[in-house]
């Protein structure tokens, strides 16, 4: 699969490696020094290479959105038209003066849907750090970390899930873009955001969640259990 990747940095960066190892393309673009932008493409091997936000948007066939809120409008009118495409959104509202409130009670993946309405968005990759998606992607089954999503297009999300797959984690639906609020920042009481989950567990917290009940205590893997 070819994927494109606006935002080449921790995050996008990060993912990028994880998807060019288990085989897809990558087309790595938004970046101040367009030269680390090319040695990062050129690190990955010959499946990864570097451009510009357009030709990232116009190769995948998944858009790979990765950039300071602040910079997402600036960034999805340099990409132009994604009609169509499926846009993995990791995106969170995190502005000048931190955390921003939005409008009417939306989600970040509602807003983001709205300014790209041709597109086919799915909320993931934004729970975790970098650095722990990196150092714990492709643990056993039964160990694997999870990454949340919710979008509102179900052959969107198989799609979304299976490269979950492939980068080394495994995929919880949360639900539809307006059920997105808990994997949003920021990190509090109730949210899945910013908190490390195994299958099992993350399907009993979407479960309560779905209910209405209250989110199962927080698993403590900090022994490496």
């Amino acid at each position: 699969m070819k994927i494109g990747v606006i935002g080449a940095g921790r995050i996008g960066g990060n993912a990028a490696r994880l998807f060019v190892a288990a085989g897809h393309e990558a087309l790595l673009s938004f970046s101040r020094d367009q030269s680390r932008l090319e040695a990062a493409a050129a690190e990955l091997g010959p499946r990864a290479r570097a451009g510009t936000v357009a030709e990232a948007a116009a190769f995948g066939d998944v858009v790979f959105l990765s950039v300071p809120w602040t910079q997402v409008e600036a960034v999805l009118a340099e990409a132009g038209p994604l009609d169509g495409k499926i846009v993995i959104d990791t995106t969170n509202q995190f502005g000048r003066e931190g955390w921003q409130a939005l409008p009417g009670g939306a989600t970040a993946a509602q807003l983001n849907q709205s300014r790209i309405p041709g597109a086919r968005l799915v909320k993931s990759f934004n729970t975790l750090t970098a650095a722990f998606q990196a150092s714990e992607a492709g643990r056993p089954a039964e160990q694997r970390v999870v990454l949340f999503m919710a979008g509102d297009d179900a052959e969107a999300k198989k799609v979304v899930a299976d490269l979950i797959d492939d980068a080394g984690f495994t995929a919880v639906d949360l639900g539809g873009l307006a059920d997105a609020a808990p994997l949003e920042a920021p990190r509090r009481p109730g949210a899945l955001y910013g908190e490390e989950y195994r299958p099992a567990e993350a399907e009993a917290a979407v479960a309560a969640l779905r209910a209405g009940r209250p989110l199962p205590p927080t698993p403590d893997y900090a022994a490496g259990a």
